[in-house]
């Protein structure tokens, strides 16, 4: 009878899937965008599950809030933001919906990455709607900062850390491989960007200014005459003329735009399109945040190059 038993048990032990044990001590970890499940990824490995609400090839902005998001908070350990008021138009009721104790706004299982990152184009007096879709704590596309992914990285290990002390020694260690490779990959696009330094561009919305502050290009200018607001025909031809002053050729445009607008300014001024995923999954070659800055450096430059023989 105990030999029947034991061979029951056995047996049923057997069946279980492997890893399906382990995955029952992961932690659940929810985010906002693909960039930071990226991040959570390199430093969580096989102690953490990751997804992502938004997909790389929408606008963060614009999120549809579907019911099935506040089931998958519900289950949550960790919800990672970009903060800056980036998701403010559809976030808020998901989280409150979720009824998550863990994740609500100022709970250890909300995790702001914009904190401790540099933040650029602060606006400073009053905000009224007239400028358009202004962000008063500064442009939340901070993530295009390769360097600042490092200091993400950073909050994202100690977060986990708080919920796993046992496994900090793997969080910190993950941490330092990934921070090493970026070291490297940083070294790389500098050197690949740098024959361009002081490149004059323009973008269709304020996705990218963290981008070109690292990597020495000049924003002259932004297909929507301010953020969120579509382009009016004054503003294209008053932009027209000044890329033809400034002698701009090259016009970066995100994937979820459209590209009537900016083909006809590239016409004009004898330019080109551009269109660059400012995130990770925006494009199948950017799998990750390596993949993301492989890909727009690369299209970049080569771009750059055909345009002027460099």
């Amino acid at each position: 009878m105990k030999f029947r038993v034991l061979l029951i048990v056995l047996l049923t032990a057997l069946a279980v899937p492997r890893g399906a044990l382990a995955a029952d001590t992961r932690l659940t970890v929810m985010t906002t965008t693909e960039d930071l499940a990226s991040l959570a990824r390199e430093v969580g490995g096989d102690r953490i599950v990751v997804e992502s609400i938004a997909r790389g090839y929408q606008d963060p902005h614009f999120v549809e809030a579907k019911p099935s998001f506040i089931l998958k908070l519900q289950k949550a350990d960790l919800l990672i933001v970009v903060g800056r008021e980036l998701e403010i138009g559809w976030l808020p009721p998901l989280i409150q919906q979720s009824r998550n104790a863990r994740i609500q706004v100022g709970a250890e299982g909300y995790l702001d990455a914009s904190q401790g990152v540099r933040i650029l184009e602060i606006p400073t007096g009053q905000i009224t709607r007239a400028m358009g879709d202004v962000h008063p704590q500064g442009n939340p596309h901070y993530w295009l900062d390769p360097e600042n992914g490092r200091v993400i990285a950073k909050s994202i290990c100690d977060r986990l850390s708080q919920f796993r002390p046992a496994d900090r020694a793997y969080f910190e260690q993950r941490l330092a491989a990934f921070s090493a490779r970026l070291t490297d990959a940083v070294k790389k696009w500098t050197a690949q960007m740098a024959p361009y330094k002081g490149t004059k561009v323009v973008t269709y919305h304020r996705s990218f200014p963290n981008f070109a502050d690292r990597f020495g290009l000049d924003i002259i200018g932004y297909v929507e005459p301010r953020p969120g607001i579509p382009p009016s025909p004054s503003h294209t031809l008053d932009l027209i003329q000044e890329m033809k002053r400034q002698n701009a050729k090259l016009i970066l445009v995100e994937p979820y735009f459209d590209l009537k607008t900016p083909e006809s300014i590239a016409r004009a001024v004898g330019g080109q399109v551009l269109v660059v995923p400012p995130s990770v999954g925006g494009v199948k070659e950017a799998t990750d945040v390596f993949g993301l800055f492989d890909f727009a450096v690369t299209l970049i430059t080569n771009a750059l190059k055909s345009s002027t023989g460099k």
